[in-house]
């Protein structure tokens, strides 16, 4: 079994958080582990929920194993200099799944472009530096169809080869999605088509 580092990727265990002030501004971080932008909404629903009459919620993110999905949000601020130095602290720490957003309360006075990315880089490395991190594996999803009787068989393969259920509708004809770690991908598949009538797809 191959279990080489392109197997698996760096992110962070758990959210943390981080609050620092300049001139009055102050800047409080937080840190997600995110799956896909569905959870990235709902974080940012949160923190904005939690700060309302904050100034600014900016952010900044990168999804995916090969880290091809990301963005940088500074929400009102001069254009690069909130997001994009949150970006640069995730790059990094070389890791990916991970949403950092920084929110800011006015303090009365400017800190200019220079401050501002100070500020907002200083947030999110101290949000970071708080983290515990893991590696995880790199995963192909898959969506499975089978007969209700075929469940617990099913569910216990999916255990035996460390896949994560991501997705489960158990009626009378059950569809499981699951997240099955690379090395384990041709495995797992062979096992679960042994199972009379079940149906795989690669999604």
């Amino acid at each position: 079994m191959n279990t080489s580092k392109a197997t698996r990727y760096k992110t962070i265990a758990s959210p943390t958080t981080s609050a620092f002030k300049d001139r009055g501004s102050r800047f409080l971080g937080y840190t997600f582990p995110v799956r896909d932008k569905e959870d990235i909404k709902n974080r940012l629903r949160e923190v904005k929920n939690e700060h309302p009459k904050a100034t600014h919620h900016c952010f900044a993110y990168r999804l995916g194993t090969e880290g091809l999905d990301f963005r940088a949000a500074d929400d009102g601020e001069p254009s690069g200099s909130a997001g994009r130095p949150i970006l640069g602290q995730i790059d990094s720490a070389g890791c990916t799944n991970v949403l950092i957003v920084v929110v800011r309360y006015y303090g009365g006075t400017m800190l200019g472009v220079p401050g501002l990315i100070n500020a907002y880089k200083t947030s999110a490395a101290e949000a970071l530096a708080a983290a515990a991190w893991e590696e995880k594996w790199i995963t192909q999803t898959i969506e499975l169809s089978f007969d209700y009787n075929a469940m617990s068989e099913v569910l216990y393969l999916l255990k035996q080869n460390e896949a994560e259920v991501l997705r489960q509708d158990l009626q009378l004809f059950c569809t499981v999605t699951a997240a099955v770690p690379l090395p384990y991908e041709e495995q797992c598949a062979g096992q679960l088509l042994q199972i009379r009538g079940l149906q795989l797809k690669k999604i």
